[in-house]
């Protein structure tokens, strides 16, 4: 049997859900959920002056948007303290490691004769081998021992071989003179601790990789699957930032972008299937391999996402539509729909979904079911009412009071009123939209008339003819 795939995320809680950190995130998910396999969540929270429990809470809540749920509780990196000295007193107690006695003074005083002397920065302790009984009552860190000659093959499965000459790898500090363990160990052990099969991330993290393996080797551990994945850049080529715009995910759930229309485009982001642009969750988990990730930097391509979300929009179920545009309205600070204005909004979604690219779009259409008499009308709306109209309109409303209250029905009447007049429905179309939606571009009027309802319908006219 081969083992079960364990992946992980593990952002530092230092700032809000990154849309990098999110395409991370959804590649270990899809990689997970599309074997069986589990998807763990790890914040690594051990810079105590950094971390805070308001951007632990914003990566939750940007996760919880983008739908990637995990697997069993978030395991705190701190909280584990403990266990990641464990393992660095282990390595000392058997060769693998040894205190260093050195102090900052002396290591910045050898880099200094180093660099003036045109040799390497690279800082190699005497008391890599020194016998215990020369160690000093002082403070020390330990650190690991480095192989010395050879080299390091990173085995990645997107970068391919990557080798380091061992003789450029230090010997990494372990645990510094406090006590407390560093970072690589952390991830390391915690890692290990988790099962975790398969480390998929930045490609900023790809120089780590051989400083971690020591501990893995020194372990006896089984070294995970490496996928280091290129960074996100900007439409200018560059990396991205806050001059590209919006950074984290939930700037994108204010904005309006359904989180179905995310994922896709986040997974198609360095990702490819073919020439598939557009798939739903159950498709990409089928897909999503580590062998289709490219090697170069993914660009960030506003107007692609939008098209994606507008496709996502428009084969959404209706109910579940409706839940996330309330979302959304939260997210954005936006005033809440009243449950007539929500149950009214999920009745008209049909008509409405259809080339909405996000949620504002979508409500902007929607604005004849949500709005309230009497209505306001745009500049738009205001020049399609003319006295002829509102006399033409006039005459409308008595033949309406007794109509049919079916599409054919209401279509028969309309097209024949405007034969009557001489004139084509088109004429009519204007000043009808601008009575019942105070909008000039909205759904058809016979979508707004059968969801607003005869009574509705009738009120509106009547305000806008006296």
């Amino acid at each position: 049997m081969t083992q079960p795939v364990v992946t992980r995320f593990a952002p530092s809680p230092t700032g809000y859900l990154h849309i990098g950190g999110a395409r991370t995130a959804l590649f270990n998910w899809l990689y997970a959920r599309g074997r069986g396999g589990k998807f763990l969540l790890r914040i690594e929270d051990t810079d105590r002056e950094r971390s805070t429990p308001e951007a632990t809470a914003a990566i939750l809540q940007g996760m919880e948007w983008l739908g990637l749920d995990h697997d069993g509780e978030v395991i705190s990196q701190f909280e584990r303290a403990d266990r990641h000295a464990e393992v660095a007193k282990q390595l000392l107690a058997e060769g693998k490691a040894y205190k260093c006695f050195a102090t900052q003074e002396e290591i910045a005083a050898f880099r200094d004769q180093a660099k003036a002397e045109g040799k390497s920065t690279l800082y190699r302790s005497p008391w890599r081998d020194a016998d215990a009984s020369s160690h000093p009552d002082a403070p020390y860190v330990i650190r690991i021992k480095a192989p010395q000659d050879g080299a390091t093959v990173i085995q990645d499965e997107v970068q391919g071989d990557v080798t380091i000459r061992n003789d450029q790898l230090d010997d990494m500090i372990l645990l510094r003179s406090d006590g407390t363990p560093v970072y690589m160990l952390a991830v390391v052990v915690d890692d290990h601790d988790m099962g975790v099969t398969h480390v998929i991330r930045g490609d900023d993290h790809l120089n780590n990789a051989a400083r971690q393996m020591m501990i893995y080797q020194a372990m006896g551990w089984d070294v995970p699957v490496w996928a280091h994945i290129p960074l996100i850049h900007g439409a200018d080529g560059k990396k991205l930032s806050k001059r590209h715009g919006a950074l984290g995910a939930q700037e994108y759930q204010a904005m309006g972008y359904p989180a179905a229309g995310m994922r896709n485009y986040l997974a198609r982001l360095g990702w490819s299937h073919g020439d598939d642009e557009f798939f739903t969750d159950a498709q990409a988990k089928e897909w999503f391999n580590l062998g289709g990730i490219g090697k170069s930097p993914a660009r960030f391509d506003t107007k692609k996402l939008e098209n994606l979300c507008g496709q996502h929009i428009a084969i959404g179920d209706d109910a579940a539509l409706r839940q996330e545009i309330c979302a959304y309205l939260a997210a954005a600070g936006e005033p809440a729909l009243t449950d007539a204005q929500s149950q009214g909004l999920e009745r008209a979604m049909y008509c409405l979904k259809d080339r909405a690219r996000t949620f504002p779009e979508l409500l902007e259409k929607a604005h004849f079911i949500l709005a309230s008499r009497p209505l306001d009308r745009d500049a738009k709306a205001e020049k399609a009412l003319t006295s002829v109209s509102d006399g033409i309109l006039g005459e409308l409303t008595p033949q309406l009071q007794n109509a049919s209250w079916v599409r054919d029905d209401l279509e028969a009447l309309l097209n024949g009123f405007a034969e009557a007049h001489d004139t084509k429905f088109g004429k009519l179309a204007g000043p009808l939209r601008a009575v019942l939606a105070g909008r000039a571009v909205t759904p058809s009027v016979f979508d707004m008339m059968l969801i607003l309802g005869r009574e509705e319908t009738l009120a509106r006219l009547k305000d806008a003819t006296g």
